[in-house]
């Protein structure tokens, strides 16, 4: 039987969501360990990965479990109580035999926290503090990521992909109390491209934002950092 699993993570504590060979400290990683406890062999399939220190409000795996886990409700059970508090089981449902985390989603919602509150150590770990974030100029210049680009200068090096095009249907700014939210959903992401967008965001000017989507010229921007964004939702 094919399950559909989602779940929650604090990503602050492990070294992305993939499963790496040099260390066990990853979400699939200690989600696979448990699984293999249970007797369950499968090897979950992520909707993406997200890098160290990214949280994740709604990721999406699947695998194939073996007849003897019939009782979904338990199993979700077992595996929040086996799993670090880190980690939480939101829901497990029974999916068709070709349902593929990743191939199947149609668009990826990530959300960025900007905090304009000094730093404090009850949040440093889920917002990035910027007292100087200017909300108007973001929800300005936020808007020319939408529509189909080549992201080829917004992407982290040692990436692996057989194109940059991206195309993001939807990218806006809110504000909530002290907080800046920036959102981005598209068809599908490249390594660290939020956090670079988000970078260019916040130091760049429209043009020079243009520049890069047209390949014009490359503008030095650094990736904010990781502990603000959230893989928000997968959408099938």
């Amino acid at each position: 039987m094919r399950i559909k699993l989602t779940f929650s993570y604090d990503g602050t504590d492990f070294f992305g969501s993939q499963t790496q060979k040099h260390t066990s400290k990853t979400v699939l990683g200690t989600l696979t360990h448990v699984l293999r406890k249970l007797g369950v062999n499968s090897i979950p399939v992520a909707s993406g990965r997200t890098d160290s220190g990214v949280h994740a409000l709604a990721q999406v795996c699947h695998l194939d479990l073996p007849p003897f886990w019939s009782d979904l409700k338990k199993l979700k059970e077992t595996l929040n109580t086996m799993l670090p508090s880190s980690i939480h089981i939101r829901r497990i449902t029974r999916v068709s035999d070709d349902f593929h985390a990743r191939y199947s989603a149609k668009s990826r919602l990530y959300r960025y926290v900007l905090s304009t509150k000094e730093s404090s150590p009850f949040s440093s770990r889920y917002v990035t503090h910027m007292p100087e974030a200017d909300f108007e100029k973001i929800c300005q210049n936020i808007k020319i990521f939408e529509g189909k680009h080549d992201f080829e200068y917004f992407q982290k090096k040692g990436s692996d992909v057989k194109t940059t095009t991206r195309e993001i249907y939807k990218a806006f700014a809110y504000k909530h109390k002290e907080y800046i939210i920036l959102c981005f959903e598209a068809n599908g992401f490249l390594r660290s491209q939020v956090r670079l967008m988000c970078g260019a965001l916040l130091t760049l000017e429209a043009k020079h934002i243009e520049e890069m989507l047209q390949k014009e010229e490359k503008h030095k921007i650094k990736p904010v950092p990781p502990q603000g964004l959230y893989l928000a939702k997968i959408k099938y």
